[in-house]
Formats: structure tokens, C-alpha cells, sequence
């Protein structure tokens, strides 16, 4: 709830960052990319062995399994953040994220956590003639409880 409200504090300041002549860049929360950069080393070292295109398989509740969930849990607190931001911010936002190669990471190891088959196993009704239920064609339901 809190990440929507927080660009607005940027928008007072926004008019300093456009009189420089060099491309400008606004950081996101400082808290939040010094917790997004700690989890992209701690990525990099769970998958540094495993090339882009191929798969790394996460036990379900192990230690890489948290770090792999806080890393894409902290990337939708970014998203939120930046959906909340004027479309200047985002230039702005986006600028810091090319600077530091964050959203390259994210790619990067997006790309080798995507199951090579994502099929769905929630809760389904199994009909016989039915596709195959994906995650890509099924809503997911990440509710904290």
C-alpha cells in the first residue's frame, strides 16, 4: 500500500533534474535498491552456473527458494513503485535501472528461473479433452496468509 504513495515526494523535486545537461537519473527508494542489489548477488551466486536458455530447478521452501521469491517479490514492489510515478519519473526511474544493470539482472535471471514447461499443477478440474493448463494462461493467486 505504501509504494504508490512514494513518487509523490519525487514530483516536488522534479524540476531540478531536468536543467542538467547529461542524461539525468533518479534513484528509486535507496532502501529498496540496497535490498534489490544484495539479492541480485546472492541470484547470481545460486545461478551462476547455469547458462540464459537453459533451466535452474528451486526446491520449493528452501533457502534459494526464499531468496529467489524476496528478489521477484522486491522487483513487484519496484513495479508498483514505478507504476505510481508520472511518466517523467520513469524516465528518470529507468535511467538509474539502465545505470546499474538491475533490470538487465532481472532478464538475466528471469530467464534462467522460467521452467523449461510451465505447466499449471494448482487446483484444476480434471477434464480429459481440456488443454493443458499453463502459467502463462492461468491467474495466479499470491496472496500472503
Amino acid at each position: 500500500r505504501l509504494m504508490p504513495e512514494l513518487p509523490k515526494f519525487d514530483d516536488e523535486d522534479l524540476k531540478s533534474y531536468g536543467d542538467e545537461e547529461e542524461e539525468s537519473a533518479l534513484s528509486p527508494p535507496a532502501a529498496l535498491m540496497s535490498v534489490l542489489a544484495t539479492q541480485e548477488l546472492l541470484l547470481e551466486n545460486i545461478l551462476e552456473c547455469i547458462p540464459v536458455g537453459e533451466f535452474a530447478v528451486i526446491q520449493p521452501l528452501s533457502d534459494e527458494f526464499c531468496l529467489v521469491l524476496g528478489y521477484l517479490l522486491t522487483w513487484k514492489l519496484t513495479l508498483a513503485f514505478f507504476k505510481a510515478a508520472s511518466s517523467q519519473l520513469r524516465v528518470l526511474y529507468s535511467q538509474y535501472l539502465r545505470r546499474t544493470k538491475s533490470l538487465n539482472n532481472l532478464l538475466y535471471h528471469l530467464f534462467r528461473l522460467m521452467p523449461e514447461n510451465p505447466v499449471f499443477s494448482g487446483p484444476t478440474s480434471e477434464v480429459p479433452n481440456k488443454d493443458t493448463k499453463t502459467f502463462f494462461t492461468e491467474e495466479l493467486h499470491l496472496d500472503v496468509k
